[in-house]
């Protein structure tokens, strides 16, 4: 699955998959020390705000529950073209109104904001680009949760313990199906080179995610 730019809102996957998969990056990447740096954290992590990627550079975004069936998706990309675009882009048309719009305003006020895609019975909406505009930074940004196969990559990697294929095959789909449990997930990673495992803010991670339904 590619996403074209600027991005489509049927290039995105079910809000639901996106979830899983973001959170279980987050997941395999949580620790105590992150926890504490509350708002200046990088990375990817998972909160009670929602889910955050944020490279402390090029790229950050916020992925936001918003009640049954409601998702937030915005950030922004340094290949975003929006907030040069001339004429303006108004983000927001369409929007609904249980979207977080005093804090979108604040973003776009600083000029910190690159696109929004919110999703609701089911499907992904955004407001509508002028033909002129030739990228939202939606590809650079979420390519990585929206390819699975980019994804498992990821997840396999050494930066997560250069676990086996068939290993991040099985934590993806738990994570999706939403079975994803402490004792499962322990029992599949491995112990990075150059860091320890943090097991106790995993555990905090995946219980906040909400990827294990099972109990």
């Amino acid at each position: 699955m590619t996403i074209e730019r600027p991005g489509l809102p049927g290039d995105l996957p079910p809000a639901d998959v996106l979830w899983a998969r973001w959170s279980l990056v987050a997941v395999l990447e949580a620790t105590t020390a992150d926890e504490r740096e509350g708002h200046h954290r990088t990375g990817t992590w998972v909160d009670d705000e929602g889910l955050h990627l944020d490279d402390s550079g090029c790229t950050w975004w916020t992925f936001e529950q918003r009640g049954e069936g409601r998702y937030v998706l915005f950030g922004e990309d340094e290949s975003s073209g929006i907030k040069w675009h001339e004429p303006p882009v108004d983000m927001l048309v369409g929007a609904p109104d249980w979207l977080p719009h005093e804090w979108l305003q604040d973003l776009l006020k600083g000029w910190q904001l690159g696109c929004v895609y919110w999703y609701e019975n089911g499907t992904w909406a955004r407001a509508p680009y002028p033909a002129t505009l030739h990228d939202d930074g939606l590809d650079c940004g979420m390519s990585r949760f929206v390819d699975r196969k980019d994804l498992l990559r990821t997840i396999a990697d050494e930066d997560h313990g250069a676990m086996p294929a068939h290993d991040a095959e099985t934590l993806l789909t738990h994570a999706e199906t939403r079975r994803l449990t402490p004792d499962l997930l322990m029992s599949l990673v491995n112990e990075p080179d150059w860091r320890e495992l943090d097991r106790p803010a995993m555990t905090r991670a995946l219980e906040r995610a909400g990827l294990d339904r099972t109990q």
